[in-house]
Protein backbone atom coordinates (compact mmCIF):
# COMPACT_ATOMS: atom_id res chain seq x y z
CA UNK A 1 0.00 0.00 0.00
CA UNK A 2 1.12 3.62 -0.85
CA UNK A 3 2.06 5.83 2.23
CA UNK A 4 -0.74 7.67 0.09
CA UNK A 5 -2.99 5.40 0.59
CA UNK A 6 -2.08 4.94 4.26
CA UNK A 7 -2.34 8.14 4.99
CA UNK A 8 -5.87 8.53 3.48
CA UNK A 9 -7.00 5.79 5.15
CA UNK A 10 -5.97 7.00 8.20
CA UNK A 11 -7.71 10.07 7.92
CA UNK A 12 -10.86 8.40 7.23
CA UNK A 13 -10.27 6.42 10.20
CA UNK A 14 -9.63 9.23 12.45
CA UNK A 15 -12.76 11.19 10.86
CA UNK A 16 -15.34 8.26 11.41
CA UNK A 17 -14.02 8.13 15.06
CA UNK A 18 -11.34 4.63 14.88
CA UNK A 19 -8.12 6.50 15.84
CA UNK A 20 -7.86 7.85 18.99
CA UNK A 21 -5.28 9.64 21.41
CA UNK A 22 -2.31 8.27 22.60
CA UNK A 23 -4.09 6.51 25.92
CA UNK A 24 -6.51 4.94 23.50
CA UNK A 25 -6.80 1.88 21.10
CA UNK A 26 -8.48 1.33 18.18
CA UNK A 27 -9.79 -2.25 17.74
CA UNK A 28 -10.13 -4.64 14.34
CA UNK A 29 -12.01 -7.49 13.65
CA UNK A 30 -11.31 -9.72 10.34
CA UNK A 31 -9.89 -12.79 8.58
CA UNK A 32 -6.20 -12.63 8.48
CA UNK A 33 -5.69 -13.25 4.69
CA UNK A 34 -1.68 -12.86 4.31
CA UNK A 35 1.28 -12.97 6.75
CA UNK A 36 4.28 -11.42 5.33
CA UNK A 37 7.10 -12.41 7.69
CA UNK A 38 7.18 -13.60 11.50
CA UNK A 39 5.63 -10.60 13.03
CA UNK A 40 3.69 -8.72 10.16
CA UNK A 41 0.11 -10.09 8.34
CA UNK A 42 -2.78 -8.39 6.85
CA UNK A 43 -6.02 -8.37 8.36
CA UNK A 44 -9.26 -7.57 6.02
CA UNK A 45 -11.45 -5.88 8.57
CA UNK A 46 -15.23 -5.60 8.67
CA UNK A 47 -14.93 -2.35 6.56
CA UNK A 48 -13.04 -4.90 4.08
CA UNK A 49 -9.75 -2.87 4.02
CA UNK A 50 -6.54 -4.85 4.75
CA UNK A 51 -4.93 -3.63 7.21
CA UNK A 52 -0.74 -4.27 7.74
CA UNK A 53 -0.11 -5.36 11.16
CA UNK A 54 2.70 -5.57 12.64
CA UNK A 55 2.52 -7.80 15.71
CA UNK A 56 3.37 -5.61 18.81
CA UNK A 57 5.75 -6.72 21.94
CA UNK A 58 8.23 -9.14 19.23
CA UNK A 59 10.40 -8.78 16.91
CA UNK A 60 10.55 -11.87 14.00
CA UNK A 61 13.78 -13.34 12.10
CA UNK A 62 13.73 -11.53 8.66
CA UNK A 63 13.03 -13.59 5.97
CA UNK A 64 16.53 -14.37 4.95
CA UNK A 65 18.08 -15.01 8.38
CA UNK A 66 18.28 -18.21 9.92
CA UNK A 67 14.93 -19.54 10.83
CA UNK A 68 13.15 -16.34 9.19
CA UNK A 69 10.71 -18.65 7.17
CA UNK A 70 10.01 -20.69 9.80
CA UNK A 71 9.50 -17.92 11.55
CA UNK A 72 6.62 -16.61 9.05
CA UNK A 73 5.43 -19.96 8.27
CA UNK A 74 4.75 -21.00 12.44
CA UNK A 75 2.99 -17.37 12.04
CA UNK A 76 0.68 -18.83 8.77
CA UNK A 77 0.04 -21.69 10.86
CA UNK A 78 -1.46 -19.73 13.62
CA UNK A 79 -3.53 -17.25 11.98
CA UNK A 80 -3.47 -17.44 8.29
CA UNK A 81 -7.31 -17.46 6.91
CA UNK A 82 -8.75 -17.24 10.42
CA UNK A 83 -10.51 -14.79 12.23
CA UNK A 84 -8.73 -12.20 14.35
CA UNK A 85 -8.98 -9.67 16.79
CA UNK A 86 -6.49 -6.81 16.68
CA UNK A 87 -6.10 -4.32 19.48
CA UNK A 88 -3.76 -1.85 17.72
CA UNK A 89 -2.14 1.16 19.84
CA UNK A 90 -2.74 4.31 18.80
CA UNK A 91 0.44 5.92 17.16
CA UNK A 92 1.92 4.82 13.68
CA UNK A 93 5.45 3.56 12.95
CA UNK A 94 6.57 2.77 9.29
CA UNK A 95 3.71 3.24 7.97
CA UNK A 96 1.69 0.30 9.86
CA UNK A 97 -0.29 -0.37 12.69
CA UNK A 98 1.30 -1.76 15.59
CA UNK A 99 -1.47 -4.11 18.10
CA UNK A 100 -2.25 -7.28 19.86
CA UNK A 101 -3.21 -9.77 17.80
CA UNK A 102 -5.47 -12.75 19.29
CA UNK A 103 -6.92 -15.52 17.04
CA UNK A 104 -9.24 -17.70 19.12
CA UNK A 105 -8.53 -15.78 22.15
CA UNK A 106 -4.68 -17.17 21.97
CA UNK A 107 -2.12 -13.84 21.97
CA UNK A 108 -0.51 -14.73 18.42
CA UNK A 109 2.89 -12.81 19.40
CA UNK A 110 2.94 -14.31 22.57
CA UNK A 111 2.70 -17.42 20.90
CA UNK A 112 5.55 -16.86 18.88
CA UNK A 113 7.93 -15.98 21.46
CA UNK A 114 6.98 -19.45 22.97
CA UNK A 115 7.65 -21.10 20.40
CA UNK A 116 11.19 -19.65 20.20
CA UNK A 117 9.62 -17.99 16.66
CA UNK A 118 10.93 -14.78 17.45
CA UNK A 119 12.25 -12.07 20.46
CA UNK A 120 10.45 -10.02 22.83
CA UNK A 121 11.45 -6.71 21.32
CA UNK A 122 11.99 -4.98 24.94
CA UNK A 123 12.85 -1.57 23.32
CA UNK A 124 8.70 -1.57 23.24
CA UNK A 125 8.17 -3.27 26.57
CA UNK A 126 6.88 0.18 28.32
CA UNK A 127 3.86 -0.17 25.55
CA UNK A 128 3.28 -3.72 26.95
CA UNK A 129 1.25 -4.00 30.05
CA UNK A 130 2.56 -5.24 33.40
CA UNK A 131 1.10 -8.64 32.28
CA UNK A 132 1.55 -8.79 28.99
CA UNK A 133 5.58 -7.76 29.83
CA UNK A 134 5.79 -10.70 32.23
CA UNK A 135 4.17 -13.14 29.60
CA UNK A 136 6.53 -12.19 27.13
CA UNK A 137 9.48 -12.72 29.18
CA UNK A 138 8.51 -15.44 31.06
CA UNK A 139 7.84 -17.21 27.21
CA UNK A 140 11.49 -15.92 25.94
CA UNK A 141 12.78 -17.32 29.20
CA UNK A 142 11.74 -20.86 28.44
CA UNK A 143 12.00 -21.35 24.78
CA UNK A 144 15.61 -20.13 25.80
CA UNK A 145 15.58 -22.53 28.51
CA UNK A 146 14.13 -25.53 26.27
CA UNK A 147 16.12 -24.67 23.08
CA UNK A 148 12.98 -23.83 21.15
CA UNK A 149 13.19 -22.60 17.33
CA UNK A 150 15.73 -20.35 17.24
CA UNK A 151 17.19 -20.86 20.61
CA UNK A 152 18.53 -23.71 19.34
CA UNK A 153 20.73 -22.16 16.79
CA UNK A 154 24.56 -21.67 18.35
CA UNK A 155 24.36 -17.94 18.10
CA UNK A 156 20.68 -16.70 16.93
CA UNK A 157 21.08 -13.42 15.79
CA UNK A 158 18.48 -10.77 16.66
CA UNK A 159 17.03 -9.24 13.66
CA UNK A 160 17.85 -5.48 14.70
CA UNK A 161 21.26 -6.80 15.05
CA UNK A 162 21.07 -8.48 11.48
CA UNK A 163 19.31 -5.19 10.35
CA UNK A 164 22.09 -2.92 11.66
CA UNK A 165 24.52 -5.31 10.02
CA UNK A 166 22.97 -4.97 6.51
CA UNK A 167 22.91 -1.26 6.73
CA UNK A 168 26.39 -1.13 7.58
CA UNK A 169 27.17 -3.48 3.97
Amino acid sequence: MSPFCFAARFIAMACCGLYFSLAQAVELRGRVVAVLDGDTLTLRAADNLPYRITLAGIDAPELPQDFGQKSKANLAALALDRQATAHCRAGEQYLRATCVVRVGGKDIGLAQVQTGMAWWYRPYASEQTVQERADYEQAEFNAKARRLGLWNSRNPMPPWDWRRGRLNE
